[in-house]
């Protein structure tokens, strides 16, 4: 017997953060070892009216190809792929890594070439998902099934995960949809401010011998659109996020920045007219390097945005869930949302976490839109903004 919460996250996902409907094509991509919330979705799909069919992943088939595989393999792009995203309604994805680190001693330049061959398709993806209440626009949403390789990443068991997975998600809660919605509104209150902005400011200041983060980004609203993430795309969720057009400054990113199950610790990134023009790192520089060398947009801001999901208080490894805390921001090098106003194309979308809550002798710190700070400690200022109700 599976595990009741899976019946309810798969209900959650496909009526509400997906919006199946009668005849839609879906497809659900995930290892085997995510099997049960495969089978509890690919259910709830035949009850929605769709059409559900299951895409495995492996992480052995796919360390084999960046060993083995020559740079032609590598850098192939497979027409069914192409053919697939084109062609589905609905796409469903489940993060289930039995070991997150698995990829952790492949040569960066071939995770680099093998994700700069993912951008016909990453393209192909945006666009349609940037058209997804529009005949033809591709709905989406990624979840996390919990599996012992995120759980040590976390410093939990597998038991204690779970529970703080299935939490993140309002499952334990008797309407999830419902407080889903209210969490929403919430938000709304946020990306409705942040719309009539022109310029926002992130600044943390140095400490410890640790530089600090002073950003400074053009948010212009005739061209950027803020995104209000309530459980669609994401689950859990907990963001509201926009497509800079600009950014300047140095952001010290002051937990490590995960990617391919790689965490590479203390990224101090130096911005000029929205590009990368000095990166570093403490441990992994020359993986982080190799990334954003990748393409000709890896060094491109493609996303600026607020975590607001006050539910999720630890780092846990993890973007899914580390990129929502409460108290943070995030902003991600390489290819942009086009619903957001922000183009950008490239194989990589890395979202780098930065702390701004008071912690111990840490200082706080501030974003400010148009020069007034609405945000301080990791808190909104106003009144009934999400973690101040």
């Amino acid at each position: 017997m599976r595990d009741p919460r899976l019946d309810k996250l798969a209900d959650v996902i496909v009526r509400y953060s997906t919006r199946v409907k009668k005849g839609d094509l879906v497809q659900i991509n995930a290892e085997a070892v995510a099997f049960p919330l495969v089978e509890a979705t690919y259910e709830a799909v035949l009850r929605a009216g769709g059409h559900p069919f299951w895409t495995p992943r492996s992480e052995a088939l796919q360390e084999l190809l960046l060993t083995t595989g020559s740079d032609e393999q590598i850098a192939y792009v497979s027409p069914i792929e192409l053919h697939r995203v084109r062609t589905i309604d609905v796409h469903i994805g489940f993060w289930a890594e039995m070991n997150t680190k698995f990829l952790g001693k492949v040569d960066p330049a071939k995770t680099a070439l093998a994700q700069s061959s993912r951008k016909p398709w990453f393209k192909i993806f945006m666009e349609r998902a940037a058209k997804s209440k529009e005949p033809g626009g591709l709905r989406w949403c990624g979840t996390l099934y919990p599996t012992l390789g995120s759980a040590q990443d976390a410093e939990m068991s597998l038991r204690a995960y779970e529970d703080f997975v299935f939490r993140a998600g309002l499952l334990h809660l008797p309407d999830p949809v419902a407080a889903w919605q209210q969490i929403h509104d919430r938000q709304e209150r946020v990306r409705e401010f942040l719309q009539t902005k022109r310029v926002l400011r992130f600044r943390v200041p140095a400490h410890h011998g640790h530089e600090g983060t002073d950003l400074t980004v053009d948010v212009n609203p005739a061209k950027s659109t803020w995104i209000n993430c309530a459980g669609h795309e994401n689950f859990p969720d907990g963001e509201v996020f926009t497509g800079p057009q600009g950014v300047d400054g140095v952001v010290n990113y002051t937990f490590p920045a995960v990617y391919q199950g790689r965490e590479v610790e203390g990224v101090r990134l130096k911005f000029r007219a929205g590009r990368v023009v000095e990166a570093s790192a403490k441990k992994n520089e020359e993986f982080l390097i190799k990334m954003l060398d990748q393409d000709a947009g890896a060094r491109t801001l493609g996303e600026i945005a607020i975590g607001t999901n006050y539910s999720i208080t630890d780092f846990s490894r993890n973007t899914l869930f580390d990129e929502k805390l409460g108290g943070t921001f995030h902003a991600a090098v390489g290819a942009g949302y086009p619903e957001s106003g922000n183009t950008n194309e490239s194989g990589l979308h890395w979202d780098m976490v930065c702390e701004l809550r008071q912690r111990g002798t840490c200082p706080g710190g501030t974003i400010e839109a148009d020069g007034e700070v609405f945000h301080r400690d990791g808190r909104f200022l106003a009144a009934g903004w999400p973690g101040n109700d």
